[in-house]
């Protein structure tokens, strides 16, 4: 799979598939999210937008590719989470736009 989109934290990775309805797969290495509650977070966030997007039928895959928070810090915030939220609509946005030809 090549990547189909990046933003600045994730790469969003697309093929067709034969079904009705679209596929998710969410990858968040603990390298770029060390805290389980930033992956869990991001994990949640990307369903939730996955879900109320409605997409054509295509496996979408969804990799964490930079560091989103460190340790030190708080493990989400509401500012962090309008972040991934906003980056996520439109990875998924672009997709409605590329429907591929039956």
């Amino acid at each position: 799979m090549r990547p189909a989109q990046k933003s600045a934290h994730f790469v969003l990775y697309t093929r067709p598939n034969e079904l009705p309805h679209a596929r998710l797969g969410v990858v968040v290495a603990k390298r770029f999210a060390p805290r389980a509650v930033t992956r869990n977070t991001i994990k949640r966030v990307t369903r939730e937008l996955f879900r109320v997007t409605g997409l054509p039928p295509i496996d979408c895959v969804v990799r964490l590719s930079r560091p989103v928070n460190s340790k030190d810090g708080p493990a989400t915030t509401a500012k962090l989470k309008a972040e991934l939220r906003q980056e996520l609509t439109r990875l998924f946005a672009s997709q409605n736009k590329h429907r591929p030809a039956k």
